[in-house]
């Protein structure tokens, strides 16, 4: 009993003695302490406004990339360059008829569209969009920095498609609504997953905190392998292409928002664009340097590129670069199978991520001086420990995949009809030719009676 009163007071003494660092190294950069609220209400319709924007631009900037692709035009009629067309697309949407099926559920169906619509504009709203800067004679930091709340809003947001397949009435939005609900889910914990590496090399969960400590190494470089997973999941999040099996038309119509028409629908069309935003801007903010110049720009005059509204220019440049590789991916890839898609994220993807986040901890430690006061000798034997794991891993799992992979032994002749319907030939085989009994068995199938013996001899 002594003892575990003495680890106890030991455990708490240790707690005590870490528990400042730990609260100053957490403690977000950002400071809103002394921000006028009429300020903070500007900030939050230039964010708005710089949504809507953006997405009208966006799905211009998409019909006309995509149309380059396939080699035709896109939208070049209304408005110089045919910027004006997704203007008009909205304003039709406007003036269409709003239906309602007759066995939905009135009060969830109208709040499935608002719900999905006002979650991905407030999980715009923790990130950092640039440094200090002056607005209207105040200093004020440009735009939001809060805490990390993207994924849990991203949890709200499921709400939204969910309600709207299941407040239809009709099953094809009930099935997509499901679809969509499962991959968002499991691709959020991926996506969770993928983000605690960036935690432990910042040491905070603030995104100011976070954009600040890469200031001298972006962290797409130490945790490459979570930026590759982050990228793949926020695809799968947005529900785009190759990705996007919620809507897939062949099979689901429209998915969750087929009975929805008019505004109701342009909330669901508005929210998805939004999303491809947010998640893009968090993928900035977390692996790109966020808001802060290019290293060899950044170097230039003691700084000055980092400084006041540059760092929006920076942080605008890097998130439409990643609106250009969701673009490059619905023109360049098909629609992936439901199936291999699922047994992609939870019997690849997570695992994978786990043991990546395990190897981070250990080479975060050894940087650390967990190990001993040799951090470089430590980092070194400790990276090649997971480099074996890793390689031992990989081999022990092509194994059991070529195992797997082998074929099953065909016989050269098949009789076409053995399970009673035909069936034809695979590539190498030669058919046996039917016996009689099975024509006759055949026959029967098809609802046509057996010939006698007599009826055969006269034909």
């Amino acid at each position: 009993m002594s003892l575990i009163v003495s680890l106890a007071a030991g455990a708490q003494n240790g707690v005590h003695a870490i528990a400042p660092s730990l609260a100053s190294a957490d403690n977000p950069i950002a400071d809103f302490s002394d921000t006028p609220w009429w300020l903070s209400l500007i900030k939050a319709l230039l964010v708005f406004v710089f949504l809507l924007i953006n997405t009208l631009l966006v799905i211009w900037f998409e019909r006309r990339v995509i149309g380059r692709m396939q080699q035709r035009p896109g939208p070049n009629r209304t408005g110089p360059f045919g910027l004006l067309q997704t203007l008009a697309d909205g304003l039709k949407l406007a003036f269409k008829e709003d239906l309602t099926p007759k066995n939905a559920d009135k009060v969830v169906f109208l709040l499935a569209p608002m719900i999905a619509g006002a979650m991905a504009f407030i999980s715009f709203s923790i990130i950092p969009m640039g440094p200090v800067v002056s607005m209207f004679g105040a200093l004020a930091w440009a735009w939001c920095a809060t805490g990390l709340l993207v994924l849990a809003v991203a949890g709200v947001g499921v709400y939204g498609i969910i309600m709207a397949g299941w407040s239809s009435g009709s099953t094809y939005p009930l099935l997509g609504g499901l679809r969509s609900t499962a991959q968002v889910i499991s691709y959020e914990i991926a996506m969770g997953l993928s983000l605690v590496a960036v935690f432990l090399y910042s040491g905070s969960m603030s995104t100011s905190q976070i954009v600040a400590s890469q200031k001298s190494l972006w962290f797409i470089i130490p945790a490459f392998f979570s930026f590759l997973v982050y990228v793949v999941t926020m695809v799968g999040e947005t529900n785009r292409l190759p990705f996007d099996l919620a809507e897939g038309e062949g099979e689901l119509t429209g998915g969750f928002h087929t009975e929805y028409s008019s505004m109701k629908f342009a909330m669901f069309f508005l929210g998805e664009y939004v999303n491809m935003f947010t998640v893009s801007a968090l993928a900035t903010t977390m692996f790109l340097g966020g808001w802060q110049a290019p290293p060899g720009i950044a170097a230039i005059n003691d700084g000055m590129f980092n400084q006041g509204w540059w760092g929006l220019l920076w942080f605008v440049i890097k998130l439409w670069s990643f609106m250009f590789f969701f673009v490059w991916l619905r023109g360049s890839l098909p629609r992936v199978r439901y199936d291999q898609f699922m047994r992609f994220g939870w019997k690849f993807l997570i695992p994978v991520t786990l043991m990546w986040v395990v190897s981070v901890t250990f080479i975060r430690g050894a940087q650390l001086a967990f190990f001993g006061e040799s951090t470089r000798t430590a980092t070194v034997i400790v990276v090649g420990v997971i480099s074996l794991i890793a390689l031992a891993a990989a081999w022990l799992w092509e194994g059991q995949h070529e195992a797997a992979a082998v074929p099953a032994e065909r016989p050269e002749e098949i009789d076409p009809f053995a399970g009673g319907y035909p069936v034809p030939p695979m590539p190498g085989q030669r058919l046996r030719e039917p016996s009689q009994q099975a024509e006759r068995s055949l026959a029967g199938s098809t609802g046509h009676p057996e010939l006698s013996d007599q009826e055969e001899s006269r034909g």
